[in-house]
């Protein structure tokens, strides 16, 4: 029985894909729920996988095609097995034993004829990253697409030809300062295009404003010294800064619900449910998951819901799901080394928390100069929705439960 494999049903936000890397060729065998090629969209990667065993028997796409929803990729003959899908191929081995002369003929025609460049979107980072051009490798797969085994061979080639060069070059003249500038043009990947297409977008159309403050963390810190251990015993995860700065957030949040709120055509929507957006960086970009329900959440569920989006966004795992919706947004430049920011909005939210470094600086506190762990805190918010009065006292409402955790417990 031959069964299709298609591209999954995608929410309304995302009408298109591209092809990533295929994990099986033409012949090749799969099991159930066993990964066959991936699909990157404007939000994640997903992994299509294959429904029933058998063997592929055609592929409609290559690497870097774009395919819509309902799209069917390829072919699974459900009836080959193994066994006969390898004997096909030890036979086409033999029948052609005899005529390697024509086969590399026509191979070097095929790498003329080809064009080189077209890749897959994990083997563009990958020549992003080695400062290499598609020009530069030459390609093996079908119609010039070039795979990572053609990069990974190139890096190779690379590095044995300057080992065996360096005692001569060190004899040659310094080379020009004007040698090796040369310029690359690299795709930009699906997310990075609909991520400068937001970020326009929320420059275009909300009248954005940010004010800022700054905390005293001690109290906050002070805490987690004291109960971290108890709290990892008890609850199987370590007590971090994320979940007082979300629990400091969804207080304020029910404090101003125009922070909460979103605009739509010519009407304010209210929502009455606390969804936080909390950036993660991946190596495809930052993304934003969703902590839904957050008001329900204890300090342990919010840190294991953090710790898990940040191992998915690593490994590729997060879902379409996983980056929908959201009332509210939380980000951390300060993993990163920024002292201040101004963060932009996350549409159609009306307001995002920026967090920022930790410094170590003197302060006034009852009359005296102390040495306190600071942060600035920074809220861009739409001015259309949310008045200047308003986003102040919000983010005076956040600072005054990280600089007194107890408010947060009691709701004061």
């Amino acid at each position: 029985m031959q069964v299709e494999l298609k591209v999954p049903a995608l929410p309304e936000s995302v009408t298109e894909g591209t092809l990533g890397d295929w994990h099986k060729k033409v012949g090749d065998t799969v099991a159930v729920d066993e990964n066959v090629v991936d699909l990157e969209t404007d939000k994640v990667v997903l992994e299509i996988v294959a429904a029933s065993a058998g063997v592929i028997e055609s592929v409609a796409f290559e690497s870097g095609d774009t395919v819509k929803d309902g799209d069917v990729l390829a072919v699974i003959n459900t009836e080959a097995s193994a066994a006969s899908s390898d004997e096909e191929a030890a036979n086409d081995d033999k029948s052609t034993g005899d005529d390697e002369s024509s086969k590399a003929d026509k191979a070097s025609a095929t790498e003329v004829k080809a064009v080189p460049g077209k890749a897959s979107p994990s083997v563009r980072k990958l020549l992003n990253e080695h400062n290499l051009s598609a020009e530069d490798v030459k390609p093996s797969g079908k119609k010039g697409t070039i795979t990572k085994e053609d990069v990974e061979k190139h890096l190779q080639q690379q590095t044995s030809a300057k080992d065996s060069a360096t005692p001569a070059l060190s004899a040659q003249p310094a080379v020009s300062a004007s040698s090796g500038r040369n310029d690359r043009r690299v795709p930009m990947s699906r997310m990075r295009l609909k991520i400068a297409e937001r970020l326009k977008q929320a420059q275009n159309t909300a009248a954005m404003l940010t004010t800022f403050n700054e905390v005293d963390l001690k109290p906050m810190m002070d805490a987690r010294a004291k109960y971290k251990d108890a709290f990892e015993k008890a609850h199987g995860v370590k007590l971090g800064m994320m979940s007082f700065f979300t629990k400091a957030s969804v207080e304020a949040l029910k404090r101003f619900p125009a922070v909460n709120a979103s605009i739509d055509g010519d009407d304010i929507v209210y929502h009455d449910y606390f969804d936080i957006g909390i950036a993660v960086s991946s190596n495809r970009g930052l993304v934003v998951p969703v902590l839904r329900d957050a008001d329900m959440l204890g300090y342990a569920d919010i840190e294991s819901a953090i710790r898990l989006f940040g191992e998915r966004a690593q490994t590729g795992k997060l879902s379409i799901e996983d980056l929908t919706g959201g009332t509210f947004s939380i980000t951390n430049g300060g993993i990163f080394g920024s002292m201040l920011s101004t963060p932009i909005l996350n549409p159609p939210q009306s307001a995002i928390l920026g967090m920022h470094s930790i410094q170590q600086r003197a302060v006034v506190v009852d009359g005296e100069i102390v040495v306190r762990p600071m942060m600035y805190l920074a809220l861009t918010y739409d001015h259309r929705i949310v008045d200047g009065k308003d986003a102040v006292q919000f983010l005076v409402t956040i600072k005054n439960g990280l600089e007194d955790p107890n408010r947060l417990l009691l709701g004061v």
